[in-house]
């Protein structure tokens, strides 16, 4: 019982809440050089002056259209580069961002703050010089598939962006808050109460029917046992046309893209996303 009371009062002590979400490293333990990949350190700030930073990755040639590429709740871009390593060859510039607190981005993350840095990475791929601004495609990971469906939903930069595409994002930040503690034991009873501490104000369940009528793509494995597939279910069922869902076999937690076929088919479903009129 000692145990249990520790674990609650760590809980309540975090705020309830959106503290929980993030797992941020700040050393990089891989680097696009040792990839061998063409990059460029970006440096920018946030509406608020926090001072982010990301890698931006250029395609060889004439680029098909740029990346906005936001990864999981953990560790930060040099973890998550694998996921996105291969899109430059196949035409496509890719900015990876760090949040708030992120490698060597600065501030503290939280819910409201991410929101801001992903805007501002908008706002700032927009007017950099090389990045077509009509071309913009947001893909969000885990964590960061739950981010863009809230932010493409509300931002200021529709117009630019031409389709979004989540993988292993989770409905809501209560709902698989409530599953994992679920899953626990320990804090098995106290599943409801304490998922009310965290805040909904960014849900994407709320948010995502109005992604549309920006195209929108949702991949999720069917064994994944981080955000269960039926998250990603109840996405695509709340979100408007245009959309798709590909559920992926056999697939873990953002595991899509470890095989080819999938790599080449989104290669596919991006070319013609960026070649639609607006």
């Amino acid at each position: 019982m000692r145990r249990l009371l520790i674990l609650v009062s760590l809980w309540l002590g975090l705020g309830g809440c959106s503290n929980v979400f993030f797992f941020p490293y700040h050393a990089h333990v891989q680097t696009p050089e040792r990839l061998g990949l063409k990059y460029e350190d970006v440096y920018f700030s946030a509406s608020d002056g926090t001072r982010l930073h990301g890698w931006f990755l250029p395609a060889p040639g004439r680029a098909l259209g740029t990346i906005l590429f936001l990864h999981g709740n953990a560790e930060n871009v040099s973890t998550h580069i694998m996921s996105v390593r291969w899109l430059p060859e196949r035409g496509f510039n890719v900015f990876l961002l760090d949040y708030r607190g992120y490698g060597v981005s600065e501030g503290k993350p939280t819910l409201a703050g991410v929101q801001d840095d992903v805007e501002s990475a908008l706002k700032m791929l927009i007017a950099r010089p090389g990045v077509d601004a009509g071309r913009i495609v947001v893909f969000g990971q885990s964590l960061g598939g739950a981010i863009a469906v809230h932010r493409v939903a509300h931002t200021a930069y529709r117009e630019n962006i031409r389709a979004l595409v989540v993988e292993s994002a989770f409905s809501g930040y209560r709902r698989i808050t409530r599953e994992k503690l679920g899953d626990f034991w320990l804090t098995w009873p106290f599943q409801y109460p304490l998922s009310w501490t965290v805040s909904d104000e960014y849900n994407p369940s709320e948010a995502v029917a109005r992604i549309s009528p920006i195209p929108l793509l949702v991949i999720h494995g069917d064994r994944d046992s981080i955000v269960p597939v039926h998250h990603g279910q109840r996405l695509f069922e709340l979100a408007r046309e245009p959309k798709q869902l590909w559920i992926v076999p056999g697939g873990g937690h953002i595991q899509a893209f470890q095989w080819q076929s999938y790599r080449d088919r989104f290669v596919e479903y991006l070319t013609k996303a960026l070649s639609n009129p607006p």
